[in-house]
Parts: structure tokens; C-alpha cells; sequence
């Protein structure tokens, strides 16, 4: 079997991208348990908003890149949450991607240089012992 690895690598990106861009919309909305445990304690409405009670989710504030383009699982400026959502996704993969094949491509080998463990090959007109014609 021929080996492919680009082949393997842009089928795993199109995968990727089909994942971020078109099933991410489907995730579910309500918290997750890191959220839901730091809501014990509080009453919340339909929204999720407190409404009573204490419990450490009360303290949350804005994270420092509340406003930055790719917040809040979306693209500023995308009215369609649909694709917004969609969108966010697609250009995560490819930022990622495109950091994770830099850094590879950084790391790469260069070039191969034979170690002492490695076989040879005898260079033409080297006398070599050969084994056919030999008896066992």
C-alpha cells in the first residue's frame, strides 16, 4: 500500500473543519459541569441568570477578551448565530491547524545523516563478500 500522509492530513482537516463548522451548532446550550457545579447554591431562571441563594458564580466577571473578535463561540459582527457559530469554529481549526504544521514544520529533520548502527550500501567496484555461490 502506497503511503499517503497528505492524503491522511487533508482528510483529517476536512473532518475537522465539517465538525467545527456545521455540528458545533448543535452542541448543547445548557451548562456544562465545571458551570452547573459553580451554580450549586443559587436559584437560576429559564436563562440561567441568578436569581437567589449563594453560590460562587456570583464573583464571575468579564474575562479580559470578552470583546475580542472570536468571543463567546462567535464572530463579532455575524448577525446569523448559526453561521457566526460556524464560523468561530472553522477559523479555530485553522489558526491550530496552522500553528501545530508551523511547529512541525520547525522541528522537522532536515536532512538524514547515517549513524554508526545504520547499513550501507557498498559503493560500486568495492570488494564485498557475497553469499550466493557460497556452500552451506
Amino acid at each position: 500500500m502506497k503511503n499517503r500522509p497528505w492524503a491522511f492530513l487533508a482528510g483529517g482537516l476536512l473532518v475537522a473543519l465539517l465538525l467545527a463548522g456545521v455540528v458545533s451548532n448543535y452542541a448543547s446550550s445548557h451548562p456544562d459541569g465545571l458551570d452547573s457545579s459553580l451554580l450549586k447554591g443559587c436559584t437560576v431562571d429559564a436563562d440561567d441568570n441568578i436569581v437567589g441563594g449563594s453560590c460562587p458564580a456570583q464573583q464571575a466577571r468579564d474575562h479580559e477578551l470578552a470583546d475580542s473578535p472570536l468571543a463567546d463561540y462567535g464572530v463579532r459582527g455575524v448577525q446569523n448565530s448559526f453561521v457566526s457559530t460556524g464560523l468561530s469554529g472553522v477559523l479555530g481549526v485553522l489558526v491550530t491547524f496552522a500553528i501545530g504544521a508551523g511547529g512541525f514544520w520547525l522541528l522537522r529533520r532536515r536532512g538524514t545523516t547515517p549513524t554508526d548502527g545504520d547499513a550501507t550500501t557498498p559503493a560500486e567496484g568495492d570488494a564485498t563478500p557475497s553469499r550466493a555461490g557460497t556452500a552451506s
